[in-house]
Parts: structure tokens; C-alpha cells; sequence
């Protein structure tokens, strides 16, 4: 039995509230040129479903089953083909909303079915199984689904899969979009399924327009229930801006009668008893003259702690949030009992309880998933495009396939549209499928020109435009690299002999310039070589390269040595073999490095090491491995990691450097580490601290800078007493010469890390490092990563938390309060200086180190003042937070 809850007492203010236009309201079932359907208790206009599916078939409702339904009930979309059938709801991305899907069997089919069941995905994930009874099956009732979540992409596919149970179908979708700060328990990654809703004390249900967000809560009252007493009042109770309950759910509510008893709200049973659920409970009592408290109890765990017994506010909203419990054995029951002090009896105003459903998958990359259903819409496309592109993986479109996931994302690496039918030009959004590998778009009637920008997309290794109508020039570019492009319908190259008489003459005139100039060039580079060699035979061992060693990649065709890029090391060199040996023929894997995997291992002495390998079947790499070595064997500095050593074989490449004990500042954070004990604030700004030292002896205190280029927690490294050393040199750049203000080169790094600037401009400098740096502090401060899914980058987070003024609503929750306020306002400060969207208003490491060292400052001076240590609950954890407007 797990219980985790939240009580929020709450000042009376305005939730941003939408209005219907933001509405979407699904009539599912009527045909494309249905004008609407206008709901006459809400004024809602409900819309026909045909922009939103390509499946289904358009079906009615038994005329003996009509009855006293809605018209929007009598018509409903059946899906009798396919394992799994979808809307696709517009969504704006990081917002949250309410889905619901509303069901009424009405015996369309003809077939009197005695029993339905089907399940409901939102995305690639199921939201829950929906169940019709023999009894519920042949009634002229309506039944609906309830789902909180947030939006991850431009589209929310909303999906009817066919478990053998019967036909899906439904009759009603609608997508309510619900402020941004109402119910802050839905993250990215969870979905609450709600399973009961209550306006405790009404005699009528609740719902639009008197809730704005369109949630209907069932009425329930004291009529046939003894133990209860109704109580209401006409006094206005602003809702609050956490779950915005309507004023009119708040001003009726239900007391225990008789003012020694207890009050049992409601009881439920989970038959599976697996089922975790989030517990909502609303409050606000009605006078202020006599004394009312009582504790809460969820089955036998009392939700507010010893010597903070409840009270409601006069009337003002209130609420206790059981963010996630299970009973073991699947009953439950929610129980207010008075205390001994209190004069009236217990009361409650509503409730809403929910079923929490986790991801179980994946999702699609939001730009991938946007991008595709882009091209779906322009084109046409008729396939099995449905729900998420790449999960479920039994899902998955035809013609697509998708990168292994990678945290909650995946990729889409290959799109085959041949003989699709596709007509006009090739779209631009293509351009936006950024890890295409693969992209057959052949024999189709495809016509213009390629744009510029699809060949050059980074990872795609295959064009094929064959069978199309494009024109020549497009199709007989000279594309370079590794690309291989398909034009034609036997798939060869440009043709270049049926070029023009002119383009041919002007062709043999160059090469008659140009083949006398290579000749000469070639002759040159031998006479170096022969030479090179020669001072190879007089060199001292230690400068002897064997010739089986891996090439290095040549750029802007200078032509680099192995010595040249470890030349003066005084490091060991360690053949694979002896590595084998250290490491237990690489039993320990402990990570993953810039161009290879770390493995742990011991020397001779016993010298605790960590191993980087990089094998030569590797595609990359050796570029990453001599600018790491390049780096470590000019750079000394104690906050930056030591190499002990390296291994240069045929097939193998290596880096042997110490091995630092306790992982990275991000296993601390937020890895396997993070759920042992969290570090406190004073431990999270020694180590920043000292990382900034490290990147300040890189900018400042070597004789050339160098540029990190890959800064991030996972590559700073902790050692015993959490010594702190920056790792991981792989993607460095050294400055030329002193006067060089930058280096240019295309934006490398990890997502959430890298400069804005630099990605745009491709302007590499000092202040690139700044930038990621910045985003760590922010890590630090928060425990959040860079990117969460949906609510955008960790930068605007923090922006929009702080100009409350709260800093509590920033700070890491594991924290508590046990941190200095204006030390980590220094922290914050740094890091929105370092974040700065122009490098020149961005701080120097040096600004930075002195700024964290004043943070630390006033850390360990509060740690020296405090006496007073927080006493633990041995049961239930628990956090009493009000919640006011402040300004810093």
C-alpha cells in the first residue's frame, strides 16, 4: 500500500478560464455537410467527425432506442475493419485537456448484442478498456469516458481497438482544453482516467456552462442516505486556480448527521486490485462562528498529519490531493471523523476520483509526429496512418519505421511513399523529418524541383525519386557526400555524356586544366611522405607509429599524423590486450562516452580506471577520440578529468582515465543514484561550483582556449567525497590562434544543452559552454531535465515560475525548505545570465564562479545557524504548503 498526497490551502483567485470556441465537439457519425448540431441546454454546437477519421462507417441508432436521447446520441461511427481506429483531435502541444467519448449502443448493428468491450488508447497508449453489461447494452442510456492528459504533439490521436469483445464504435468525442495550472498531478507521461466525479449536497448534475471546463459532476445528496445532511449556501466561493471546482459545486455540500459522527463520503472496490488512483477532495464550509475540524482518513491511513487535524475555510475553496494509492486488497473508503475539539460535524463540498494510467509506451518525436501528419493532410495520403506513426509497434504505419526510443521518443528513420499516389511537388515538410535515414518517394506523379534542403538533411543515406515528373535540373544535381540518390527508373546517375555540346567542351577544358595540377600535387605529397618517413627512422621510440593505426578524418583537405596528434604525451599506451586484462575482459560496462562505451577496471597497482573503447567497426569516432586525447594531454586542472592512458590499435581505439566512484552529477540528479538520497543544496553548489572552475580554466587559463562543447550533468564527473571533475572531451574545439573570437562549426552536443546562437549561426565560443552551463544550474536548482515532454524547455519553466516570486515553486521538491532563499536566487540569477539569448550579455565562467561561490557562502552560513531539524512522519509523508502571491 502506497499513499502520496498534497493539501493546498488555497487564496480565493481567478483561474484563466476558456470559452467554447475553444471547444471541439464531435457528432460522430452524421455525414461532411452537416451544418451542426446545437445542444439546447449549453448552447454547444456539435460538429460532424469527417475532417477527423478516415475509418469507420456511418451508423444510427435503433429507432425504438431513440427515446429521450440527444440527437447527438442517435448517430455514431462504427468500426467493423481493422484492429485499431482513430480521431485525430487538434492539440496544441505541452497543453492539457480533457477528452471524453460519450457511447450509446442503441442496438445499431440489429444484432441485440448482450455485451460490448473494447479498449480506448490515447496516442500509442491505452486509457482504459470500455465494458457494456447485458443490462447497460440493451438500455437507451448514454455511457462516457473521462481522460486528463497532456498534449504532446500538434495531434492527439484518440483510438477504438478491437479486442474480440465486439465492434468499437462511438457516438461522441469532445476535447476540452483546461488551464495550464489546473491539476499540476498530470505530467507529461501520466493519464488520469476518471472513475467518479461528485457535487456532493446537489440535487442536479453540474456541468458547462456552469463548469467552463466542461466536467460533469453527478449530483449526489442526502436523500435515502440517513447518516447525511445537505447544507448550501448563496454566498459566492470563488473557485481556485489548482482544480477551478465551480462555485456552484462548492456551495452545496454534505455533513455527517449529528455532530459526534463520522462522515463516510463514498466507498468503491477495484475488483483487480491492481488499479493506482488519484483522490480529489474539495472543501469549503459555510459559517465562521463555530469551531469545525476533523481528521480525513483514505481506509485506515489518516491524509492529514498528527496535530494538524483539518479545518475548512469560510468560504473559500480548499483541497486534500491523494496523488497516488493502492489498497492491497482493492476496497476503498474515504472517512471524515471529528476530533474531540470540534464542534460541528464533518463536511465535504465534492470529490473526483481517478485512475491513474502511466505510459506504458513510447511516443513519437512531436516534430517527427507533426511533420508526418503534414504530409498525410497535403497529400492525401491513404493508408493505415492512424494514432502514433511508431507506437504500439504492432501499429505502426505502413511505411514507416522508427528509431529504437530513446527516453520517452522515438525517431522516424525511414518513410517509404512509393506508388502512393501522390501528386505536386515534393513537400517541405519532408525537410522536417530530421533523422530520416531512408525516403523513397518513386513512382509517384511527383513534379518541380527537389528542395534544396532535403538531401542535405544529416542522417539520410538514401533518396529515391524514380518514376516522378521532377525536372532535370533538379533531379541532376551533383549531390555529394554519402548520399546515394535514386532519380531514374533504373535507379543510375545522372547521365552526364547527353549533357549539352557546350557543357561538354567546357568539361574537357578543365580537366585538361585540372589533371596536370593533380599530377603535380601528387608528386609533392609523395616527396613529404618519403620525407616524413626518413625523420620517422631517427625518431625515439616514443614517436614511432605503426603503420596499422586508424586514420584520423582529413579536413578541408590538411592531411593530419598520428604524431601530430599525440606527439609530447607523456601518457602510457596500452595495448588491447593489456586492457582485456584490467578490465576482466570487459565485464563492467559503466557508461556511455562521447565515441565509445566505459568499462571499469584496475591496473597493476590496483589504480582504479575507467576504459572508453571505440572499435574500428564503429562509423564514428575517431575524430571524438583525438580531440579528447588532444585536450587531456594539454590540460591540467583538478576539476577536469586526468588520462592516465590510451590504446591505438588497428581495430581498437581507447582511453584510459581515472575512474571517478560516484558516477555523474545527472545519476545524482535524476539516475539510479537520485533514489538513494537526494543531495542537499549546499552538496549541488559546491559541485557546480567546482565544474565552473573546470570550465574557466578550458576558456581562460590555458595557453589556447578550448571549447567544452558538450557540457551537461552526465559529464561531470563526482570521485570520492565528491570531488568534481568535467569529462567527456570528445567534441572539443581549440581556439587557433588569441586573436580568433570564434571557431565555425556545425552544432554538436545533447538536445536541451545546445547554444541557440551556435545552432543558427554555427559560431562556436566560450559563451556556447556558458549557455549549457546555465541549463545545469537550472537542473540543479529544479531536478528536472532540459526537455520535458510537452511543457518545453527547462529555460521557460523557470521563467514562468519565477515571476511569481515563489521561489519554492522552482526548487527541487526533494529539498524541502532546507536551503538558503538568496542562495539559490544566486544560483537562478547565474543561470538566466548564462541562458541569455545573446552570447554578448551572457557572463564569462570566471563572473559565474565568483557568483556560486557567494551562493555557497550563504548556504553554509545557514547550515551553521540552524538547530532546528525536521522531524520524520514514520507512515505517511506529508507537505502543508499556502500558496500566496509574493514578489521577490
Amino acid at each position: 500500500m502506497e499513499l502520496s498526497f498534497l493539501v493546498l490551502l488555497l487564496l480565493i483567485t481567478t483561474p484563466v478560464v476558456v470559452s467554447q470556441q475553444d471547444f471541439l465537439s464531435i457528432d460522430c457519425g452524421v455525414e461532411a455537410n452537416f451544418s451542426g448540431n446545437t445542444d439546447k441546454s449549453t448552447g454547444i454546437v456539435y460538429v460532424s467527425d469527417e475532417p477527423y477519421t478516415d475509418a469507420g462507417d456511418n451508423r444510427r441508432i435503433a429507432p425504438d432506442r431513440e427515446g429521450r436521447l440527444e440527437p447527438r446520441f442517435q448517430t455514431l461511427r462504427s468500426f467493423p475493419s481493422g484492429e485499431r481506429n482513430c480521431y485525430a483531435l487538434p492539440t496544441v502541444a505541452g497543453t492539457k485537456y480533457l477528452a471524453r467519448a460519450e457511447f450509446a449502443y442503441g442496438n445499431y448493428d440489429g444484432k441485440n448484442s448482450s455485451s460490448l468491450e473494447f479498449d480506448l488508447h490515447l496516442g500509442p497508449n491505452r486509457w482504459e478498456t470500455f465494458q457494456l453489461g447485458p443490462g447497460e447494452a440493451s438500455s437507451s442510456d448514454y455511457y462516457r469516458r473521462e481522460a486528463i492528459f497532456v498534449a504532446w504533439a500538434g495531434w492527439a490521436p484518440l483510438c477504438f481497438v478491437n479486442t474480440g469483445g465486439g465492434t468499437p464504435f462511438v457516438n461522441v468525442v469532445e476535447l476540452r482544453p483546461l488551464g495550464a495550472g489546473l491539476y499540476p498531478q498530470v505530467a507529461p507521461g501520466l493519464i488520469i482516467s476518471r472513475y467518479w466525479r461528485q457535487d456532493m449536497g446537489a440535487n442536479v448534475p453540474t456541468w458547462y456552462p456552469a463548469d467552463p471546463y466542461g466536467r460533469y459532476w453527478w449530483n449526489g445528496y442526502a436523500a435515502g442516505n440517513p447518516r447525511w445532511v445537505d447544507e448550501l449556501t448563496t454566498q459566492p466561493i470563488a473557485p481556485d486556480d489548482i482544480f477551478a471546482v465551480p462555485s456552484i459545486v462548492l456551495q452545496t455540500a454534505v455533513a455527517a448527521a449529528g455532530n459526534a459522527t463520522a462522515l463516510t463520503a463514498t466507498t468503491w472496490q477495484d475488483d483487480t486490485a491492481k488499479l493506482r488512483f488519484m483522490v480529489l477532495l474539495h472543501f469549503a464550509d459555510f459559517q465562521n462562528t463555530q469551531f469545525r475540524q476533523f481528521d480525513i482518513y483514505l481506509d485506515e491511513n489518516r491524509l492529514v498529519p498528527v496535530r494538524k487535524s483539518y479545518s475548512p475555510s469560510y468560504l473559500r475553496s480548499s483541497s486534500v490531493s491523494v496523488e497516488s494509492y493502492r489498497a492491497t486488497d482493492g476496497k476503498y473508503s474515504i472517512t471524515l471523523v471529528p476530533t474531540n475539539t470540534s464542534v460541528l460535524p464533518p463536511i465535504i463540498n465534492g470529490l473526483e476520483i481517478y485512475v491513474r494510467v502511466p505510459y506504458e509506451n513510447p511516443v513519437t518525436l512531436p516534430q517527427d509526429f507533426d511533420a508526418i501528419m503534414a504530409i498525410k493532410i497535403e497529400y492525401g495520403v491513404k493508408k493505415n496512418w492512424m494514432g502514433d506513426p511508431c507506437f504500439p509497434s504492432k501499429y505502426a504505419w505502413d511505411g514507416v519505421k522508427c528509431s529504437n526510443a530513446s527516453g520517452n521518443t522515438s525517431r522516424i528513420t525511414s518513410l517509404d511513399l512509393s506508388n502512393s499516389y501522390l501528386r505536386g511537388p515534393i513537400s517541405k515538410n519532408f525537410t522536417l523529418l530530421t533523422a530520416l535515414e531512408n525516403l523513397d518517394l518513386s513512382y509517384n506523379n511527383l513534379s518541380g524541383s527537389i528542395p534544396d534542403s532535403l538531401p542535405s538533411l544529416p542522417s539520410l543515406r538514401v533518396l529515391n525519386v524514380s518514376g516522378n515528373l521532377l525536372s532535370s535540373d533538379s533531379t541532376c544535381k551533383n549531390y555529394t557526400g554519402s548520399l546515394i540518390f535514386r532519380y531514374d527508373h533504373h535507379g543510375s546517375k545522372c547521365n552526364t555524356s547527353s549533357r549539352s555540346p557546350p557543357r561538354n567542351k567546357a568539361a574537357i577544358v578543365a580537366i585538361s586544366v585540372v589533371v596536370p595540377v593533380l599530377v603535380v600535387l601528387l608528386v609533392l605529397v609523395a616527396y613529404f611522405v618519403w620525407r616524413e618517413k626518413r625523420k620517422a627512422n631517427v625518431q625515439p621510440l616514443s614517436t614511432h607509429w605503426s603503420t596499422r593505426d586508424p586514420q584520423p578524418h582529413n579536413h578541408a583537405g590538411v592531411i593530419q599524423s598520428h604524431g601530430d596528434n599525440l606527439k609530447k604525451t607523456e601518457n602510457r599506451r596500452f595495448t588491447y590486450k593489456e586492457l582485456a586484462k584490467f578490465t576482466n575482459n570487459f565485464k563492467k560496462f559503466i557508461g556511455r562516452g562521447g565515441f565509445g562505451s566505459v568499462y571499469y577496471g584496475h591496473l597493476e597497482d590496483n589504480t582504479e580506471v575507467a576504459v572508453k573503447m571505440r572499435s574500428e567497426s564503429s562509423s564514428c569516432g575517431l575524430d571524438e577520440f583525438l580531440a579528447e586525447v588532444q585536450s587531456l594531454t594539454k590540460v591540467h586542472h583538478r576539476n577536469l578529468v586526468t588520462l592516465i592512458g590510451y590504446c591505438w590499435e588497428k581495430d581498437h581505439l581507447a582511453l584510459v582515465y581515472e575512474h571517478m566512484s560516484q558516477g555523474s552529477l545527472f545519476d545524482h540528479l535524476r539516475g539510479k543514484t537520485s533514489a538513494i538520497e537526494a543531495l542537499n543544496w549546499r552538496t549541488r553548489v559546491q559541485i557546480v561550483l567546482e565544474a565552473a572552475q573546470g570550465l574557466d580554466y578550458l576558456h581562460k587559463g590555458c595557453n589556447l582556449p578550448i571549447v567544452h562543447r558538450d557540457v551537461k550533468t552526465s559529464n561531470i564527473l563526482l570521485g570520492q567525497n565528491l570531488q568534481v571533475k568535467i569529462a567527456d572531451f570528445g567534441l572539443s574545439k581549440t581556439y587557433l590562434s588569441d586573436s580568433q573570437t570564434h571557431i565555425s562549426a556545425t552544432a554538436a552536443g545533447t538536445a536541451g544543452y545546445i547554444d541557440p546562437e551556435h545552432y543558427l549561426t554555427g559560431r562556436l565560443t566560450e559563451s556556447s559552454d556558458v549557455y549549457s552551463f546555465g541549463v545545469v544550474l537550472l537542473e540543479v536548482v529544479t531536478g528536472e531535465p532540459p526537455i520535458v515532454y510537452g511543457q518545453g524547455h527547462i529555460i521557460q519553466r523557470v521563467k514562468q515560475k519565477i515571476a511569481t516570486g515563489d521561489i519554492s515553486s522552482v526548487a527541487d521538491l526533494r529539498l524541502g525548505s532546507a536551503y538558503d532563499i538568496n542562495s539559490m536566487w544566486k544560483v537562478i540569477d547565474a543561470a538566466m545570465m548564462c541562458t541569455a539569448d545573446s552570447p554578448a550579455q551572457r557572463p564569462t565562467m570566471a563572473t559565474v564562479v565568483i557568483q556560486l561561490k557567494e551562493s555557497l557562502v550563504l548556504e553554509e552560513a545557514r547550515e551553521k545557524d540552524s538547530s532546528v531539524r525536521a522531524s520524520r512522519e514514520s507512515d505517511i509523508e506529508a507537505k502543508v504548503s499556502t500558496l500566496r502571491p509574493s514578489t521577490r
